[in-house]
């Protein structure tokens, strides 16, 4: 009896019933001590009191029990994850915004709450080391935001030990979210609403785009469908990270901040490979494989010159307003589709995050201990294959290339769906941590150009070879994040861009960008609408002249290069080219192609990697 009557367990049981009656929760399960338990059922963890139960260790640990009350009973979850933004800084942010709206109803109610989260929020503060933060870099925006809305919310200045991260972030805060942060405070007790103005103060803090965010309408669909895709497939499904009861150390917005990206723009001319002068109508760089034709009598493919050729970024076509006012356009035609596809991409994100989890081998030699041999080594230490080691995942070192036609035949609604899945997909794939880049190929002018016109000019030789001026665009280079790079797809809807298609030399060129990178997996999806087609190279050469070229550099390709390739034709079939290709009849199924054929080739890990070994 006398230890159920101790300062400690008095001091639990006190605990206890607070954060039961806070939450609003009467039969809570809560513990103290040991690891946070997974799952919707687990007991709310708390931190192990000392026995002497210090005055500072007392009020951390009633800050953190309060702030996980506040939680249960002023925080949706499902909510919360639908309005979450993608990039981590903007989740960072966000998750820090809703984290200071539930403290402050706690803490504008109740005094002694107030003085409980002031506690923890301090030792936060001095654990995290930010009184000697004083600089960008360091200082974590998501901890800045959350005491300058910790602040109008409850008129509660930050600690001394967090003022030089607020300090280094408060002007830029200011500055750009002023009128944002005053409506926070109005909409204190609707979740709902201070999730709308919490992304668009992200937005104006320029983490994301506000456009970026769905309608709530699909969200809810989105949400639901994963809900119904997590019950009927356990092997797809994912736990809700935000659901449940929160542990010991869950603050969501005490990860770390990021700093705002920085701009990865690269120069037209070091994206160029060297295609040949006017002295070398042939020529080629160093790693373009020589292709001799298939018969004696058959030209070898050549530019008849490169002089003219472009390799281009998509925001050097046209100016800033043109780019923005195309991408709305593109919003509003799609606005019914990205839903719809919004929910396959989850779908494929769940799949990929999944193999994201930690796998091991066991029964080997050496490594680590494997904890279930345990009674074994006791038993005989000796015993060999009592170890186990942890398995590379394979994906996280990915890169994937889109590489679309964008000729005169995709005009319309094909390009249009061709560039909204683009987004959508290089969105769902930053997430997981692989690297996208988005590429288009057409040529410069109809029916020549000035290719034509020099060939014109010098006595038109016979057999020129290629006759047209390239133009390959550059919508998203690899290294460019996606909130910078999604405005750049509104171009294929501009009036004018899309003219002929020469696929073969597009495809070596996206190739030769995917080998220069460091990544280990390298992957080229080709979006098509069929054969290459340029009337002036065909006028003057034989007529399978395009065609027979696409062929080799497809079989090199898939035979030579450590790239993997996939295509997806639209409307034609284009598994004659490639072997692993798929066809649909109507654009509208571009979205669901695109994420089972990326999905199958991740699933296929196995097979990749023999592959890379061999190329080794």
């Amino acid at each position: 009896m006398a230890d159920e009557k101790s300062p400690l367990d008095t001091f639990k049981r006190a605990v206890s019933a607070a954060t039961r009656a806070i939450a609003g929760v009467r039969e809570l399960d809560i513990a103290f001590g040991g690891e946070a338990a997974a799952g919707k059922n687990a007991p709310l963890r708390l931190p192990q009191p000392s026995r002497d139960l210090p005055p500072g260790e007392v009020s951390l640990i009633r800050g953190a029990a309060d702030s996980m009350a506040l939680r249960l009973r002023h925080h949706d979850s499902k909510l919360h994850a639908r309005r979450r933004p993608d990039s981590a800084a903007a989740q960072a942010v966000f998750d820090a915004a809703e984290l200071a709206r539930v403290e402050a109803i706690g803490a504008r109610q109740m005094a002694g709450v107030a003085q409980n989260l002031t506690a923890a929020l301090t030792n936060h503060c001095e654990r995290s080391g930010f009184a000697d933060m004083s600089d960008r870099e360091k200082a974590p925006l998501a901890d800045a935001v959350r005491m300058m809305l910790r602040e109008r919310l409850t008129g509660a200045a930050p600690p001394a030990a967090g003022k030089a991260v607020v300090e280094a972030w408060r002007a830029m805060i200011e500055e750009r979210g002023a009128t944002d942060m005053s409506e926070l405070v109005n909409a204190l007790e609707d979740q709902a609403a201070f999730g709308k103005l919490a992304r668009r103060l992200i937005s104006h803090l320029e983490l994301a785009d506000e456009e970026e965010f769905e309608p709530d309408q699909q969200e809810q669909e989105q949400e639901d469908d994963a809900e119904q895709e997590t019950q009927g497939d356990a092997d797809e499904g994912e736990g809700d990270t935000t659901g449940g009861q929160p542990s010991a150390g869950e603050e969501s917005a005490e990860g770390e901040g990021e700093e705002m990206a920085a701009s990865a723009g690269e120069s037209a001319d070091s994206d160029r490979p060297d295609m040949g002068g006017d002295g070398d109508p042939g020529g080629r760089p160093e790693h373009w494989p020589d292709f001799s034709g298939d018969g004696r009598n058959e030209p070898h493919y050549k530019p008849y010159t490169a002089a003219f050729d472009e390799i281009v970024h998509a925001h050097d076509l046209c100016d800033l307003d043109e780019l923005a006012r195309l991408r709305r356009h593109l919003d509003q035609q799609l606005h019914y589709l990205q839903g719809t596809v919004g929910r396959l991409a989850n779908r494929l994100q769940r799949r990929l995050m999944a193999k994201q989890q930690r796998s091991w081998d066991f029964d080997l030699e050496e490594g680590t201990i494997d904890a279930a041999r345990l009674s074994r080594v006791v038993v005989n230490p000796s015993h060999p294959l009592s170890y186990k080691m942890e398995r590379e995942t394979d994906f996280r070192d990915t890169v994937v290339s889109l590489l679309i036609d964008n000729s005169g035949s995709m005009r319309g609604r094909p390009v249009t769906v061709a560039a909204m899945c683009a987004d959508i997909l290089a969105r769902t794939l930053e997430r997981c941590g692989v690297t996208v880049e988005i590429l288009g190929f057409t040529t410069v002018a109809w029916k020549g150009g000035q290719s034509r016109e020099r060939w014109l000019a010098e006595g038109k030789p016979l057999n020129p070879g290629r006759l047209n001026d390239l133009r390959h665009i550059v919508y998203k280079s690899a290294d460019e994040p996606w909130r910078r790079g999604r405005r750049n797809l509104g171009l294929m809807l501009r009036e004018g861009l899309l003219k002929e298609n020469i696929d073969g030399e597009a495809l070596l060129w996206a190739h030769s960008r995917l080998v220069a990178r460091p990544e280990q997996r390298r992957i080229m999806m080709v979006i098509s609408d069929g054969a290459p087609v340029d009337d002036s190279t065909l006028s003057v050469n034989p007529g399978n002249y395009l065609d027979r070229h696409l062929r080799e550099v497809i079989r090199w390709i898939e035979n030579r290069s450590p790239v993997e390739l996939i295509a997806i034709g639209i409307g034609h079939d284009v598994n004659r080219y490639y072997k692993r290709a798929v066809t649909i009849v109507d654009a509208e199924q571009l979205g669901g192609a695109m994420m089972e054929q990326l999905a199958s080739l991740f699933d296929d890990t196995a097979a990749g990697n023999t592959r890379r070994r061999k190329m080794h």
